[in-house]
């Protein structure tokens, strides 16, 4: 057995626990100042292609698990990129969205074209004139091209403040914190260089080189969105997360070219030819805004919970009169501890017999207060009759139980 698990690991076939090690190894090489030719080398033999995942996860857990400072990431950065260049598996599947006119990473991507135009061309040639002869032209042409990309804090800010936190949401950390750094590094880079150049104070050399660091950091920057976070998002954040930051972008403004369009996602065209804005909610048999939904389940007669297939609770209802009072702190902890210890064999019970499919349903009434409660229990399935979770209904049955007769009329 050791050797099928040794040969696995010596291919490509490696599993994603040892693909993470080899990618920490190789970048704790990098840390320890080996070259970037030798590790480049040892990652394309060992390793091959890597997903944007997986690189996440590195930066992640160089930072929370082997203590490196999130600086030396950030410093480390643009070495890894040299290395996984070319090899990063979503480079070329990256889907669909980003193609609409008007997605946020349509929008970036048209800035990120026209950021690599002025500093890969114009700034460029105006520095290299700079480089062979100073002289009061080629110094007011820098100071005007770099006046022009300070526009870039734009694109920043709207990465940072709108993209970043929907991905730390997700648990995702390692690129929001090495990436918003490397921003700080050009952002500064271009302001001082700038002002260098403006008050005359400079040493030929030092704004020569300043100005290579920020045609690299700038290209490299671009690499990164495009071929590590972009992917990344795109694969994490809903529709509904790209519509917020398409709608709060104008707030912050754009850089260098703005959104091509007003991006709508198909799913909210109406019939009738309305078009949806933020927070609807498109069901089979219906579009609800998500007001509309919370208050047609606050007025419902009923107190609804919902726990998800892996047993934690997702939702409740929060009516006037609720039977059994809830907090908000039970969203997201176990239904299991929910209840007293000494009930939990008839939670799991309970759920095990709807997982398994032994049951559909299980009802129980008790006296509770002034009350008379009837709490049920419903397995739910999705479209394949797979079990998705579990909803309990409580109602006060009292007043129903006094009903006698009939009642045709209008109160």
């Amino acid at each position: 057995m050791s050797e099928i698990i040794n040969n696995r690991e010596q291919g490509n076939e490696l599993d994603n626990n040892a693909r993470k090690e080899m990618l920490k190894e190789i970048i704790k090489d990098l840390h320890n100042g080996k070259s970037v030719e030798d590790v480049k080398a040892r990652f394309n033999e060992a390793v091959g292609s890597v997903s944007v995942k997986e690189i996440s996860d590195m930066e992640h857990s160089l930072m929370e698990e082997e203590g490196i400072s999130v600086e030396e990431v950030q410093r480390l950065c643009s070495v890894h990129a040299d290395v996984f260049k070319g090899s990063i598996e979503e480079i070329h599947n990256q889907g669909e969205p980003e193609q609409q006119l008007g997605h946020p990473v349509h929008t970036f991507k048209l800035e990120n074209k026209a950021i690599n135009q002025h500093v890969n061309f114009k700034l460029e040639l105006h520095t290299d004139r700079f480089e062979k002869e100073v002289n009061e032209e080629n110094k007011r042409k820098l100071i005007e091209d770099l006046s022009e990309l300070l526009d870039i804090d734009k694109h920043y800010s709207r990465k940072e403040n709108l993209l970043f936190p929907f991905l730390e949401k997700y648990g995702i950390f390692g690129p929001t914190k090495v990436m918003w750094g490397v921003d700080d590094r050009i952002r500064a880079a271009i302001k001082k260089t700038r002002m260098d150049l403006v008050h005359g104070e400079f040493q030929q050399e030092e704004v020569v080189d300043s100005l290579r660091y920020i045609i690299h950091e700038v290209s490299e920057m671009i690499y990164k969105e495009e071929n590590i976070l972009f992917p990344m998002a795109l694969q994490t954040l809903t529709e509904d997360e790209w519509i917020k930051i398409a709608h709060e972008s104008d707030v912050i403004g754009y850089c260098f070219a703005e959104p091509a369009g007003n991006w709508m996602p198909e799913r909210a065209e109406l019939e009738n030819g309305q078009t949806l804005t933020g927070g609807y909610i498109k069901l089979e048999t219906g579009v609800l805004t998500v007001d509309q939904l919370e208050n047609m389940m606050n007025h419902l007669p009923v107190d609804i919970t919902y726990i998800d297939k892996d047993d934690f609770v997702r939702y409740f209802s929060h009516g006037k009169e609720r039977i059994f009072h809830r907090t908000k702190s039970v969203i997201g902890r176990t239904v299991q501890n929910c209840h007293p210890p000494q009930s939990s064999h008839i939670v799991n019970q309970l759920l095990d017999d709807f997982k398994s499919g032994k049951k559909d349903t299980e009802d129980f009434w008790i006296k509770f207060k002034d009350k008379y409660v009837l709490i049920r229990y419903f397995a739910v399935k999705d479209a394949e009759g797979n079990y998705a979770g579990t909803l309990e209904f409580t109602q006060n049955i009292g007043p129903i139980q006094e009903i006698t007769g009939e009642k045709r009329l209008m109160s």
